[in-house]
């Protein structure tokens, strides 16, 4: 396993003092280059990252504790204010940039997989383990309102007026959020085995989706588009199939990115369902990945992400890196198609 040897690889600039125990999210705000990641070790981060000549700097900024490992984070639109939640069964919510305290803004009856700020309604949704899926308005102590779902969140991916949630049972639940208090569409993932991952497409026409069995399902839901629906193999070597951890769009030339147990992230265009670049692989699992809001900085976490479970976990020599790659407009620009649906 000599190739498997190196962490970084792929030359990526390593964030500074990364958390002590392995990566469960990561978010750039959407106002400014603030990484913030949430981590198994109780903390939320933020590093300042810097861009100079070619080069990225990490500056830790802050920090806010959970009672209990946490599992997600998200921004508010303006990028003044950090959501988090975890196994403590709460979000947080911290005015990172007034420099005031994190207050809990959020409760569930089991660990908050998901969060998300959807600032078209001025709310906070949080997706559970409890089976739940709870609206929030953060000024007030109650929902604003509970939606049941088939099982556990385990993903969740929201453009408005799209929202995705993928359940641990498969099912993928669609809302429009112009009528968020039901159910737009149910799919069974087109996948055969446990959803990972969802991301919604830019245009709001569709979503990705990824499982524990190292495949991609491409998903529109207007069914006129169904003939374009496809999934495909990534994250696989040879016999040995790995999870997909993590799916992201490029927010300006809206190609992909997917990130694995097998260490590696390769860049996708879905439109010409070609692979635009496949980057070497870490000595670890890449556990989740994010662009910052212009897509000129892709950041990786690279650590052990529990997918051969607790046993196999050893905290006294598993680190944990956060690297930020610089990615080439060849790695993330589709390719142009000739006219009649031909590929240059």
């Amino acid at each position: 396993m000599a190739a498997f040897a190196n962490p970084n690889p792929n030359k990526s600039f390593e964030v500074a003092q990364p958390p002590s125990d392995s990566v469960s999210s990561l978010s750039f705000s959407p106002k400014a280059n603030h990484l913030v990641a949430t981590s198994w070790d109780n903390q939320v981060r933020c590093w300042e990252i810097m861009q100079n000549a070619g080069n990225l700097a990490s500056t830790p900024k802050a920090s806010i504790s959970h009672d209990q490992p946490v599992l997600c984070s998200a921004w508010k639109d303006d990028g003044t204010t950090v959501f988090s939640g975890g196994c403590d069964k709460q979000v947080k919510m911290w005015p990172l940039l007034s420099g005031g305290q994190a207050m809990t803004v959020a409760m569930h009856d089991a660990p908050v997989k998901e969060v998300a700020w959807i600032p078209e309604l001025n709310l906070l949704v949080s997706g559970s383990w409890d089976k739940t899926l709870k609206y929030w308005d953060t000024r007030q102590p109650n929902p604003v309102h509970t939606q049941q779902l088939p099982d556990r969140c385990y993903s969740m991916a929201v453009r408005h007026p799209l929202m995705v949630v993928g359940t641990a049972d498969r099912n993928l639940i669609v809302f429009n959020l112009q009528n968020p208090q039901s159910e737009f569409k149910r799919i069974v993932s087109p996948l055969k085995y446990q959803t990972r991952c969802v991301a919604a497409f830019p245009d709001q026409q569709g979503f990705l989706v990824g499982s524990i069995e190292g495949r991609v399902g491409v998903h529109h839901l207007d069914e006129s588009m169904a003939n374009k629906n496809f999934t495909f193999k990534c994250h696989r070597d040879g016999s040995e199939i790995y999870s997909v951890n993590s799916l992201n769009f490029h927010p300006v030339h809206h190609t992909f990115a997917t990130a694995g147990s097998d260490g590696a992230f390769n860049f996708w265009d879905k439109d010409s369902k070609q692979r635009l670049k496949a980057m070497s692989r870490c000595s670890q699992p890449i556990s989740c990945s994010t662009f910052n809001q212009d897509g000129s900085i892709f950041a990786y976490s690279v650590c052990y992400d529990w997918s051969k479970g607790a046993e196999n976990h050893n905290p006294a020599t598993a680190k944990t890196y956060i690297y930020l790659h610089l990615p080439q407009e060849v790695e993330v620009k589709g390719k142009p198609r000739v006219g009649g649906g031909g590929r240059k």
